[in-house]
């Protein structure tokens, strides 16, 4: 058993420093716990990382609380969980507040015209490595594609999921001797002319407690969900929300601070950013029981694969709306494939983000 206070101190170093996104958050994790502290060996480390993968969220969240649970139980998932996700959400916020204030200025709109095509180049990338991922047969790519057609008409985003999951675990049953049918339950909140917090906490848990795969496909639902279904903001804020989350250290899904304060100040922050982590904290405590029942039935199987083939599909609609938000004229079309071209070399995400904030800078200086 490790103390509170332990966990405490090394889950908020992390979230100080963990900038990069998912995959560099579970590197720093297997650095810090595994090589320098040996709380684990790369085998159990690995079956942690393979379990969180199986639930809704922000994976490289879960980790830590999942790490904190194994150490010290639930005061230490809890523990693990808050640490972690404190340092991004304050930092997102004092970011938010100042948009709010300066966000129309002339330099700060020459400066998004920088960094918003790059956010469209780190969305296309991730969704490009995903895709080579987890569509390597016919049907993955099949769900991923109706998934796509259908965020792009304007289906909503849950009952995409639901609908996949539901075929997906039909499909897996029939090799399940107990026939299991899984009914995904999704809660689909009508639209509200008012995004007053009780609302905004609703859309918010329910983008938490569904949202398989990256943090990237948080985009699809911010945009499908916020922008094109209830109007509450324009696909340009979501885009800008994602740059901050970007640029941040810890979870992306911190880019639910951002949206919540533009949408209804600083309590708008308060409630977006529990109403999406706070799913997360319930999943992960349940985790154990999930993995057994997932590991003794084909069809929880398949409703998993479904439904990440169609995250990805979600995923791919998103990037064309924000690509038609972001990309305004030939530079920065240029941006973004030049973007692109420095994630294929392997330059880290935030060099690419902070790049584009230097060119929109020179350009508010020049113009």
């Amino acid at each position: 058993m490790t103390s509170l206070p332990e966990i405490v101190r090394r889950f908020l170093r992390l979230g100080i420093v963990g900038f990069g996104g998912p995959a560099a958050h579970i590197a720093m994790m297997r650095e810090e716990f595994v090589v320098r502290e040996k709380w684990f060996d790369d085998t159990e480390f690995a079956r942690m990382v393979g379990a969180v993968n199986l639930i809704p969220g922000p994976n490289s969240t879960e980790l830590a609380m999942h790490i904190g649970q194994r150490r010290a139980g639930g005061r230490g998932l809890v523990a693990a969980g808050l640490s972690f996700i404190l340092p991004a959400v304050l930092i997102v916020g004092f970011i938010a507040w100042l948009h709010d204030r300066h966000g129309t200025d002339p330099a700060v709109v020459d400066i998004r015209w920088g960094v918003l095509p790059a956010v469209v180049a780190i969305v296309g990338h991730a969704t490009w490595g995903l895709a080579r991922t987890n569509l390597v047969s016919p049907l993955p790519f099949i769900v991923a594609s109706v998934a796509m057609a259908a965020h792009l008409i304007g289906a909503n985003e849950l009952a995409v999921l639901a609908a996949a999951g539901f075929i997906g675990a039909l499909r897996g049953s029939i090799g399940d001797r107990r026939g299991v049918s899984l009914a995904p339950l999704a809660v689909v909140f009508g639209a509200a002319s008012h995004p007053s917090l009780w609302r905004i906490l609703a859309v918010f848990l329910e983008i938490g407690a569904v949202l398989y795969g990256s943090g990237y496909v948080l985009v699809a639902f911010l945009q499908g969900r916020i922008v094109d279904e209830l109007g509450w903001l324009d696909a340009t804020s979501v885009l800008d929300a994602v740059a901050i989350g970007q640029i941040t250290p810890g979870p992306l899904f911190s880019t639910a601070t951002f949206v919540g304060w533009d949408l209804a100040g600083p309590w708008g922050a308060v409630v977006a950013t529990v109403g999406i982590f706070v799913p997360s904290f319930v999943l992960v405590a349940l985790l154990g029981r999930v993995i057994g029942w997932l590991e003794s039935h084909d069809a929880g199987r398949a409703f998993l694969s479904a439904v990440v083939a169609a995250s990805l599909g979600l995923m791919a609609g998103a990037l064309i709306r924000i690509a038609e938000a972001a990309l305004v004229d030939a530079g920065a079309a240029l941006i973004a494939a030049a973007a692109f071209v420095a994630l294929l070399a392997r330059v880290p995400a935030t060099r690419v983000v902070l790049a584009g904030v230097a060119i929109g800078a020179v350009r508010s200086l020049v113009g």
